[in-house]
């Protein structure tokens, strides 16, 4: 059963060792406002202090993913006496702080995209480690076509396809369909409306079986090591491969491995 976080726009349930986040804006095409970017940031610190969760899905109620920043709400802004700037400034610095919770989190995210996943949406989509897409989910960046260029969504972007992937999408800003997020490496993987959340849930209980401090060393090193130089970048996952070797896990996995029998975790 979900449970309310931060008034309802977020939503929790948890299923073993996986818990569900479901933005619950449905009516808003679950836009980015200030308070659901609270909200969302809110129950991803929570998260990662609860030391039962080993994966989180990140999902929408309605028929969109999320259709990105709130332009009601930032077009209200104007009105103030430096025609928005300050609140401007503060929403998108609100937004990197989320995205980069996401890619900091000590516990893999698998975006599950039921519909369309837009402007920042389509970078929170990017932002997380991993992404299973309905096959009528659709993915823009189309702030070019607003005068508004996706310029924090192209951060996320960037660092998910290849360039002239994410030029393409940036300069025409138009939609693009599951198949081809796939393609692109956008996405992980495409299944039938109907099995989005089950074939999510299996990837996400797949991914909770594996030995917990394993899994939080190697998605921090994948991060760290991605903006480092070739050289510099071996080095370090050196150091993270050395001091994961003296982790009670590697000890136990090699070991059951060397002794052909099924490892014992610790706890």
């Amino acid at each position: 059963m979900n449970a309310p976080l931060t008034d309802s726009l977020v939503l929790s349930a948890r299923e073993g060792a996986v818990l569900r986040l479901t933005m619950n804006r449905a009516g808003a095409r679950n836009a980015l406002s200030e308070a659901m970017m609270r909200a969302l940031e809110a129950a991803f610190v929570e998260a990662a202090h609860e030391p039962t969760v080993r994966v989180i899905i990140l999902g929408a109620n309605g028929p969109a993913f999320c259709a990105g920043h709130d332009l009601k709400e930032m077009t209200a802004c104007r009105a103030a006496d430096d025609k928005g700037r300050a609140r401007f400034a503060a929403l998108f610095d609100q937004c990197s702080r989320l995205m980069q919770t996401i890619v900091r989190h000590p516990k893999p995210v698998i975006a599950q995209v039921q519909g369309i996943a837009t402007a920042a949406g389509c970078q929170l989509v990017a932002s997380c480690d991993l992404a299973v897409a309905a096959s009528e989910a659709r993915f823009a960046t189309p702030g070019v076509n607003i005068g508004l260029f996706c310029s924090t969504p192209m951060v996320a972007l960037s660092r998910n396809v290849s360039r002239k992937h994410a030029m393409e999408m940036l300069l025409t800003g138009e939609m693009i369909g599951a198949s081809d997020a796939l393609r692109i490496g956008l996405v992980n993987r495409v299944v039938s409306g109907a099995e989005l959340e089950s074939e999510t849930l299996k990837l996400a209980q797949l991914i909770a079986s594996k030995p917990k401090t394993t899994v939080k060393i190697g998605k921090d090193a994948f991060y760290r090591q991605l903006e480092m130089p070739l050289s510099d970048a071996y080095d370090y996952a050196s150091r993270v491969m050395t001091e994961n070797m003296l982790e009670a896990e590697a000890e136990e996995g090699i070991g059951a491995f060397v002794e052909k029998r099924d490892p014992k975790w610790p706890s």
